[in-house]
């Protein structure tokens, strides 16, 4: 095992961490950064709390959905927990290598715990924490405790969602909207995360109207081709508006920056065209113009995940595992921005309770939705 010492490891850290302060926009949907390296949190936190490494997914903070979300973990953690951080930018070329690199890198530096962001840290998490178990580790959305065998690790933690209860939810909203009764949904990565999002639309959809029409498209077969499924607004733009110009007047979108480009169809498709967001109120982030065809987001707490990560860690009471967030505790939801639900939000409502005691279980694979 290959192992920096100390300064270099400091120093590659700090490189690292420095790349993700500065614009991650695409030129499309206004994605800037999120925040500037002159209002970095990590650059202005001094507290003696835990010292927090962040390794972001593709796309990187100005994502305005999924990344972004898990800045405001970091944010929360500094501002209520005297957290210090550093961040560290992944590049659309990783691999499990340079995935694990990254974490090394960070646990070298003396950070601790060290937040992966994206599914796709999972092998590389699970082969790093049996490397450092004095450092804990935790991923986002991850499945690298079910890579370790049958020896479970004390120091490595999935931070996983009930992403389907969620989407169920806005799956509601889009059939009590629309008036062809024709909606759509665009993945990013047609994979078994983002198919969750996918299985809760339907049917929460089919739930309101069973005969539905849905169009259904994924920007990438491919589960290593994050580029073209979560950093590709053009894509998420041209999926959209076929669906738009074949009757669709609501679609809903778990695509990452990807997703800028539906909204950017739903405006340019005119009045009566809707988009719905994803992890984060996308409403809040939008263009103004692009604001009124903003029905709702599914709410996935990447934020709440993030900053009970931090906070275990800081009372001694890091869970192992994997650790999942859904209705019952707030880890998903959706969002009433703009006041286009709230004809409709007595119903969501009771559909979210019938969620959470347990009459409506809700699939995650989109072949069993009835």
């Amino acid at each position: 095992m290959r192992r920096f010492s100390k300064i270099a490891a400091v120093a590659l850290v700090g490189s690292i961490a420095l790349a993700g302060c500065g614009s991650n926009g695409s030129g499309s949907g206004g994605s800037g950064s999120s925040a500037s390296a002159e209002n970095d949190v990590c650059k202005s936190a001094k507290g003696d709390g835990p010292k927090i490494g962040m390794a972001y997914d593709v796309g990187g903070r100005g994502d305005q959905s999924f990344n972004d979300s898990a800045y405001k973990g970091l944010e929360r953690s500094v501002d209520e927990l005297s957290a210090t951080c550093i961040e560290a930018k992944a590049a659309p070329d990783d691999n499990d290598n340079t995935r694990a690199e990254r974490l090394r890198t960070l646990a070298e530096g003396g950070y601790n715990p060290v937040v992966a962001v994206g599914y796709l840290y999972s092998p590389a998490a699970a082969k790093v924490a049996a490397e450092y178990p004095d450092t804990d580790f935790a991923v986002v959305d991850g499945y690298s405790n079910a890579l370790t065998g049958d020896k479970q690790l004390p120091n490595l933690s999935d931070l996983t969602f009930a992403e389907q209860e969620g989407s169920y939810l806005v799956g509601v909203a889009a059939a009590l909207q629309t008036k062809s009764d024709h909606i759509g949904f665009v993945g990013g990565v047609n994979g078994a995360l983002i198919q969750k999002f996918e299985a809760g639309y339907l049917a929460g959809a089919k739930s309101v109207t069973p005969d539905i029409k849905v169009d259904v498209q994924y920007l990438t077969e491919d589960q290593n081709d994050s580029k073209t499924g979560y950093e590709n607004p053009a894509g998420g733009k041209d999926a959209a508006s076929a669906m738009y110009e074949d009757g669709a007047d609501v679609v809903y979108h778990a695509a990452g920056k990807s997703g800028l480009g539906v909204f950017q169809a739903a405006t340019e498709a005119g009045d009566g065209k809707w988009a719905i967001g994803v992890d984060s109120d996308q409403y809040l982030t939008a263009d103004k113009a692009q604001q009124p065809h903003i029905l709702t987001s599914m709410l996935k707490r990447i934020d709440t995940a993030v900053f009970e990560e931090a906070k275990a860690f800081a009372d001694d009471q890091v869970k192992a595992g994997f650790v999942t967030y859904d209705l019952k505790v707030d880890g998903v939801g959706y969002s009433t921005s703009g006041g286009f639900v709230d004809a409709y939000k007595d119903q969501i409502d009771a559909a979210a309770e019938k969620i959470k005691s347990g009459d409506i279980t809700v699939p995650t694979d989109p072949k069993k939705v009835k």
